[in-house]
This record gives structure tokens, sequence and C-alpha cells, in this order.
């Protein structure tokens, strides 16, 4: 019987990649398993304000992937606008437990968002240039795996910290500061952009001659993909509706997790 080649395994830049997802997802989510709440319970706004700042925060990431993505091809370079999205992403956060009205919760919020889409796209380039061609599929979904870990493991720490300090939200947005930190951290001195070939030809990808070459296909996968975006709705009202049913306010973020 003919033994398989064993494959080498993956480059360290993608499990560091993977880890920083992870911990900018637990930051990430510590808040936004108990946003909701938060803004509702004791800022006193409005559900119909918490679902405008939801829409706009997700538009915002939404749109901009496109254009840092443009951005990160034409100058060749992935890791600073990376660094730029994470620094902003982990900037938020301590301005959430400071918050004592809407406004400085809006500007948390949409400044978060900025962040996502800054990093989103150069980051996912980045993983495909560290990986090796025949191993881009494994590096992703290492990638994607240790993201979604961290999206477990966010509402989780903060049920914890809300049974151990009797509900404080504030204590707990504050904790979120640290892995926020240690992501933007880990980035900056554990990931190595590969170098650029010589001579390499950068063009805009969005321009009108390079979307006529992307073929049939891929137009039905991004339709298909829109299509199923519009039966997504925010969490938020998840979170605010079990708040509603009586669960106690700590367990609430374990809806995200279900």
């Amino acid at each position: 019987m003919t033994v398989p080649a064993q494959r080498p395994p993956l480059p360290a830049g993608i499990w560091v990649l993977g880890f920083v997802s992870l911990l900018m997802d637990i930051s990430s989510e510590m808040i936004h398993a108990l946003l909701p709440l938060f803004m509702v319970g004791t800022l006193g706004m409005s559900v119909a304000l918490v679902g405008l700042l939801e829409g706009l925060a997700e538009a915002t990431a939404l749109i901009l992937k496109v254009f840092s993505g443009v951005i990160s091809d034409w100058f060749g370079r992935r890791k600073p606008l990376a660094l730029l999205g994470y620094g902003l992403g982990a900037a938020t956060k301590p301005l959430f437990a400071l918050a004592t009205g809407p406004a400085l919760i809006f500007t948390a919020r949409l400044l978060d968002r900025v962040g996502k889409g800054i990093r989103g796209a150069p980051r996912d380039a980045l993983v495909a240039d560290i990986a090796p061609a025949d191993r881009r599929g494994a590096a992703f979904g290492l990638r994607q795996s240790l993201d979604t870990v961290g999206a477990f493991l966010g509402p989780l720490i903060a049920v914890g910290l809300m049974l151990l300090w009797a509900n404080d939200f504030r204590a707990v947005f504050a904790v979120a500061v640290v892995p926020a930190v240690l992501c933007v951290l880990l980035l900056a001195l554990g990931v190595r952009e590969p170098d650029r070939p010589a001579g390499e030809r950068r063009v805009n990808p969005i321009s009108r001659a390079s979307l006529q070459r992307l073929p049939r296909a891929y137009w039905w996968v991004v339709g298909v993909g829109a299509v199923f975006t519009l039966a997504r709705f925010s969490e938020a009202f998840l979170v605010l509706r079990a708040e509603q049913t009586g669960i106690a306010l700590a367990l609430v973020p374990l809806v995200m997790v279900a």
C-alpha cells in the first residue's frame, strides 16, 4: 500500500494570524454580547437607536473592505493596513467602558467597524501571501477556525466576569482591552510580510478592465452570497429579546454561544 506523502506544516505566520483573529474576536465579543443591554438598560437608548447604530456599523465595515483591499493591492503591502485596522479596533475598546451617553458609544462602535473594514481584506491577502499555493485552503480554514473559537470564548468570558462582578458592564468592557492589545502586539512582532517580487506590476483590481476578467461563476457566487446576506439580522436584537424573556442578565451572552 502506498503511503501518502506527508505535507509540511503550515508556516508559523498563518498560526500567528489565526491567534491574532482569536484574540480580537474574544475582545470584540466580550463587548458585543453585552453592549445592547448596556445601551438600553444603562444608557437608556431606544431599541430603534440600537438598530440604527448596528446597521451603520456593519455597512461601514462592508464598504471599507473593498477599498482596503484595493489599497493593499495598489501599494503591494498588507501588514501596515492590517496593523492599522487592528490598532484602531483595539483603541476603541476603552471607549465602551468610559461611555456615559450615546455619542461616545456611536463613536466607538463606528470606529471599531472602520478598523474591521480596514483590516479584513489585507489580512486575508497576507494569509494567501504567506501560505504555500497548495495549502491556501488549509491556511484560510485554520485562520477562520481560530477566529470562530474567539467568537465562542468571548461571550463565555463575559458571562463568567458578569457573574463574578455582579453585572458590572464597565469592568467587563475594561478587561476586553487586554486581548485587543495583545492582538496588536502579536501581529506587529510575530508576522513578517513576504517581500514582493522586484518590478512587479501593480494594478487597480476594481478597474473596469480587471472586473471584466472575472468569470461568470464568480458573479454567481457574489449574487448568491448577497441574497443570503439579506436574511441576516443584528445579534443585538437577539440579545435584547433574550433579556426580555427573563434570562438572568449575566447569562444573556450565552445566546451568542448558542
